[in-house]
């Protein structure tokens, strides 16, 4: 189970020291010269950081997105991430999804360092095995670089959010950045970190 941490208010990160980075550094990379070769620490995999995106373009109505869905949307990504979001606009038009050039089309989170890591850790021990009828994450959805993306149907596996007090269920998409990696060692360093990949994907 993940330590508890608390957010410091100054927006300087969670108080309490990375769990999994420490797991990385102690128990994941001594692994990697064994499985892959890799004895160099310059040469390790490295997550840069960890995208949280959501879409709000559906929720248009006429010219913008209503302030109570916007808001709740911005309040979600605040809770569980301890950080505010960024509201990305439009480059341009696209009538057939009713948005237009300018207009509010997404809220969007970065995470880096111990943030990063501390997110992890939450998704992992506490959001994913609240994911309904949960059977495992895919772990297919890996690009040639090693980057991960996987989406969640609604905020609620967070714990931090109280879907009693929520307007309507979004969801959201998250993307994990690796460098120096590519597919296979990029989910070989998230299984060991203890990602819960669908066992029926890692066969």
């Amino acid at each position: 189970m993940a330590k508890s941490a608390t957010v410091d208010p100054k927006d300087n990160g969670p108080a309490v020291a990375p769990r999994l980075r420490d797991q990385f550094k102690s128990e994941v990379a001594p692994k990697l010269k064994d499985q892959f070769g890799i004895t160099n620490a310059n040469a390790w995999p490295k997550l840069e950081k960890i995208v949280i995106n959501v879409n709000m373009g559906r929720h248009i109505e006429g010219t913008k997105v209503p302030a109570n869905i916007k808001d709740q949307i911005i309040d979600t990504l605040t809770k569980i991430t301890g950080q505010k979001p960024v509201v990305i606009k439009a480059r341009k038009s696209v009538s057939n999804f009713k948005v237009r050039e300018g207009y509010d089309t997404a809220a969007m989170v970065t995470l880096r360092r111990e943030r990063m890591w501390y997110f992890l850790d939450r998704l992992i021990n506490l959001a994913a095995p609240r994911i309904k009828d949960f059977r495992g994450l895919p772990a297919t959805s890996f690009d040639k670089a090693g980057n991960y993306s996987m989406g969640l149907n609604e905020q609620g596996v967070f714990p931090e959010i109280d879907m009693a007090r929520a307007t309507f269920t979004h969801g959201m998409n998250i993307n994990f950045v690796f460098s120096n990696s590519n597919a296979e060692v990029s989910r070989f360093v998230l299984t060991e970190l203890g990602f819960p990949f669908a066992k029926s994907d890692e066969n």
